[in-house]
């Protein structure tokens, strides 16, 4: 963007001078110290001054009193103090709840829409009837609805709660700022000069009125001094244009007739962007192009603060700060995460998300060392997650056992979490037991070395003070609900940075005047903004009230918009002329002005320069291509980190795929099981393993016992196996029956067992077998024997037996069988299907000796041979891959046809 000539004065120097000459014509020089400037912001108090000192000429000046009427207000003191907006909202509650008004509604969210319903009819002095009849008719009148009964409940509503806050004779905020006007203006001694850029709200009218009668009130209005510019004058008609063909027409001709040659012209260019990341990009683009250009002072005005965000993140990524007036609300913010995911913990009975979550707030117990808080964090999610836990604090601490290191953390918990255990309390008691257990978990040290949690900090102990004297009680969900709609109105602004770069919001650029301007976000949804009205009065009503309605929010607005383009002469506006797929419509305010200048001047205000440049601009340069062919990895183990115990599936993995053994046990990068609230087929496997144990424990043989006692006992076993998963999920009674379907199955072929000779030993037997530099460890579902002292092994498992038949057709592929063996001299191994279409077992074909040892032999090759530096590949089939956790690390997909 070229921006105007090098030379020509900005308008906004031109507009502080015309006011320093008129200040400065009735008030002698040096001293001006009797003068009074009411700014509509202190971003105007610098460029005033500088102009008075300009235009005094004199090396010393005495500056007027430069102030924002709310502050000079709050210099006069009153003999009450007024009430704060906390009490007068918890007051508004209660009387929603007493009145059992709007019982399914979030009421704390209407009381605050109540509470500036109110606020707004005490700033304009709207006096309600007294007869809520009479008030109803008004309404009706105002609506043209008759017999409307939810309009009725509503002047009920508003004219009811409206007496009871005027009845207690209580000075609210709003009503104490009115006191303190009328005292300034019946004080007014001193001349005043008001800078304004559009209509003032009516009370400041009336202050201004009343101060006019003992002391001269002087105006600058932008709007009317921007009309003197050729810049404002095009805006304005720009802006007030007729929409019909032949009015517009004639505007544009009496433009060009003023101003042969364009005003706006390189002054404000708008860009249409295809998407959201484009319109962030260009923005990005611009203003790294502007500080390059040597600006110092760049706005972005955020009327979309989705596309501000992701501005933002992209000049962070381009090392460019960003200081941003606009501010977070708090509720976005992690000092308050670590609040309500504490409470949400709480109300979820310590669900295992929700508490893991909490844990890992880099604010709770900030008082522990970073590293060991870590590591019991860890290993307590890996025990939730092994041991399938997924409620109640009282279930973790037992899980946790005597580990010290995680019995601590959890303790605590369990302290903190008695301090909020009440059923209910005043505002003021639950926010002391909030800061106590806060106090307890160690989150207060964390929050008071954070700028953020200082500012948090702050307002917890403001809202104790303020409440201290609230005897209304609450539930803790009540409670709750109060603070998450506290801290969605609170506003944190990291002061911090200091930056040319800066975000802000278009009320906010009221008389200032900046090296550059981007306004985001310029659609018709965003510019003008669509007030949000809540539940109270339509327009037709508020203006028989006589209240602000929504045209004069959007005339406002319109002079914001106006007054920044009239004092600014590089703006760039952007917008998304297309979403989804759908035409999306520019403001109608630039829309206006981009038709006027074609009209007028046969040229487009679009961007016609920096679209071109988006291809190939880029913060740094793009980073080299990945190979489209990559081999596959093959990495080595250092002796001193290749592990020195393995278990059978260890062993399998090792077989199938040496890189994923690799990755899981020796970069023990094996994912943590995700916590299982529906129970599955693996927990399925459990139980029923659980029930054979606890069933051949009782009956180590079947022969001798009644068919009828057999089942009967089974059946009973299953069932109170089976009761303890039904306590935390009743699905498990399909898996129930799924079991008892294959019970008189499973009883045939244990006689069938039997009869071949073969007679139960045991069962979850661990084992551990050493050989060279390595030990094989691990469980055995069963032991069987024979009377000639053979022993065999069996495996129980949840699949067909054709499947365990494909499992066991390649000698040597799985492990499992051979390695339970070898660890337990048995001659015998099977697996035993426990599932359809029928119960049996299904042994190697190899003689088990031979396998056993052929299969230790190689156990102990593998490991001698990675001792020696022998490579690891990703050489796994497609079935071992599948399912691999490791194949985003190994990249298979990457390697090429040739690797494959």
């Amino acid at each position: 963007m070229k921006g105007v000539p090098i030379g020509s004065v900005p308008a906004a120097v031109v507009f502080f001078e015309q006011i320093a000459q008129v200040i400065l014509a009735a008030h002698a020089p040096p001293d001006l110290r009797g003068v009074v400037v009411i700014l509509p912001n202190y971003h105007a108090a610098q460029p005033l001054a500088q102009a008075l000192m300009t235009q005094a000429g004199a090396s010393i000046l005495l500056l007027p009193q430069m102030v924002t009427l709310n502050d000079w207000a709050q210099t006069v003191p009153l003999v009450a103090s007024p009430v704060s907006d906390d009490q007068r909202l918890t007051a508004l509650y209660h009387a929603l709840r007493s009145r059992n008004w709007f019982p399914d509604a979030e009421r704390w969210g209407l009381a605050r829409e109540l509470l500036d319903l109110l606020d707004e009819l005490t700033a304009h002095r709207v006096v309600l009837p007294q007869d809520e009849i009479e008030f109803a008719e008004q309404l009706e009148a105002a609506y043209r609805a008759r017999n409307n009964a939810p309009m009725q409940f509503e002047a009920r509503v508003v004219h009811e709660l409206w007496y009871a806050m005027q009845g207690d004779g209580e000075l609210c905020a709003v009503a104490a700022y009115q006191q303190r006007l009328a005292r300034l203006a019946e004080q007014a001694n001193a001349p005043l000069y008001v800078l304004q850029v559009s209509a003032l709200a009516l009370p400041e009218v009336r202050f201004l009125e009343r101060y006019a009668e003992c002391a001269p009130v002087t105006y600058f209005d932008l709007r009317e001094m921007a009309a003197e510019q050729p810049v404002g004058a095009f805006l304005r008609a720009g802006c007030e244009a007729g929409n019909e063909v032949e009015a517009f027409s004639q505007t544009a001709e009496r433009i060009v007739g003023c101003f042969p040659v364009s005003p706006v012209q390189d002054r404000l260019i708008l860009f249409a962007a295809q998407s959201l990341e484009q319109e962030a990009q260009a923005a990005e683009l611009q203003v790294r192009r502007w500080l390059l250009a040597g600006k110092r002072n760049i706005a972005l005005v955020a009327q979309d603060r989705m596309v501000a965000r992701r501005v933002r993140a992209r000049l962070e990524r381009a090392e460019v700060l960003v200081r941003d007036e606009t501010g977070w609300t708090f509720s976005t913010l992690a000092v308050s995460a670590v609040l309500m995911r504490w409470l949400e913990a709480l109300q979820s009975d310590f669900y295992h998300q929700d508490m893991l979550d909490l844990l890992k707030s880099p604010f709770i117990f900030a008082d522990m060392p970073v590293n060991e808080r870590k590591e019991a964090l860890y290993q307590l999610e890996k025990l939730v997650r092994e041991r399938n836990v997924v409620a109640h604090l009282a279930e973790f601490i037992e899980l946790a056992g005597r580990d010290a290191d995680l019995q601590r953390p959890l303790l605590r918990l369990q302290r903190a979490a008695q301090c909020l255990q009440k059923r209910s309390d005043t505002l003021e008691g639950w926010l002391s037991r909030l800061y106590e257990s806060l106090d307890i978990l160690g989150v207060l040290p964390g929050l008071a070395a954070d700028a953020a949690g200082q500012q948090l900090l702050h307002h917890l102990h403001q809202w104790q003070e303020t409440l201290a004297g609230e005897t209304a009680r609450f539930s803790r969900a009540e409670w709750r609900a109060w603070l998450a709609l506290q801290l969605d109105r609170m506003t944190f602004r990291d002061t911090d940075i200091d930056s040319p770069v800066s975000i802000t919001h278009l009320a906010a650029t009221r008389w200032r005047q900046f090296d550059a301007v981007l306004l985001l976000g310029c659609d018709a949804a965003h510019l003008p903004a669509l007030a949000t009205g809540g539940q109270w009065f339509n327009d037709a009503v508020r203006s028989a009230l006589e209240l602000p309605t929504g045209t004069v929010r959007l005339a406002q607005q319109r002079d914001d918009l106006l007054g920044l383009l009239t004092l600014n002469d590089c703006v760039l506006a952007t917008w998304q002329a297309s979403r989804n797929g759908e035409p999306n419509l520019l403001s109608p305010y630039l829309e206006l002005l981009r038709a006027l200048h074609r009209l007028a001047y046969k040229a487009d205000l679009l961007d016609s320069e920096l679209a071109e440049l988006l291809p190939t601009a880029q913060v740094r340069p793009p980073p080299a291509p990945l190979p489209q062919i990559q081999p596959p990895p093959a990495p080595t183990v250092a002796p001193d980190v290749l592990p020195t115990r393995i278990s059978p599936s260890g062993y399998n993995r090792l077989v199938a795929c040496p890189y994923q053994f690799f990755a899981r046990y020796v970069l023990r990068l094996d994912e943590l099981e995700e916590v299982r609230e529906a129970t599955d087929k693996r927990d399925y496997g459990v139980w029923v393993h659980a029930v054979l144990q606890r069933f051949h424990q009782a009956y180590p043989q079947v022969a001798g016992h009644a068919r009828e006692e057999l089942e009967r006992t089974l059946r009973q076993i299953s069932a109170a196996v089976f009761d303890e998963a039904l306590e935390h999920d009743y699905l498990a009674h399909a898996w129930l029956l799924r079991w008892q379907a294959r019970i008189a199955e499973y009883l045939d072929w244990q006689v069938r067992n039997e009869a071949e000779g073969w007679h139960f030993v045991a069962s979850e037997q661990p084992f551990e077998l050493t050989l060279d530099g390595v030990t094989l460890h691990g469980r055995v579902d069963r032991l069987d024997r024979q009377a000639d002292g053979a022993v065999r092994v069996l495996d129980y498992k949840t699949k067909p037996l054709n499947a365990l038949k494909t499992v066991l057709s390649e000698p040597g592929e799985d492990v499992q069988l051979a390695c339970y063996a070898a660890a337990c001299h048995a001659g015998a191994a099977a697996f035993v299907s426990v599932e359809k279409p029928r119960i049996g077992d299904v042994a190697p074909e190899q003689e088990m000796d031979e396998l056993a040892a052929a299969n230790m032999q190689r156990l102990q090759d593998l490991f001698a041979q990675m001792r020696a530096a022998a490579p690891l590949p990703a050489n796994g089939v497609e079935s071992a891959c599948a399912y691999c956790e490791m194949r985003g690390l190994c990249r298979k997909n990457f390697w090429g046809e040739q690797h494959g």
